[in-house]
């Protein structure tokens, strides 16, 4: 298997990659927002769940 980020052998410890600096270069492409899970318009827009006692807005 081979990291994903540079294509080196990957290391047990730090499977699927093979160094820290490239899991955390990962992890800060996901906390950027580089990588994007694809879905629908319509998904970003789900209503927001109501609560006991919430009055409905007219």
């Amino acid at each position: 298997m081979t990291c994903p980020i540079c294509r080196k052998d990957t290391d047990p410890k730090y499977r699927p990659f093979c160094s820290k600096r490239c899991a955390d270069i990962d992890l800060g492409r996901w906390l950027t927002g580089s990588y994007v899970i694809p879905g629908s318009a319509e998904d970003d827009e789900a209503p927001t769940p109501r609560r006991p006692g919430d009055e409905p807005i007219h």
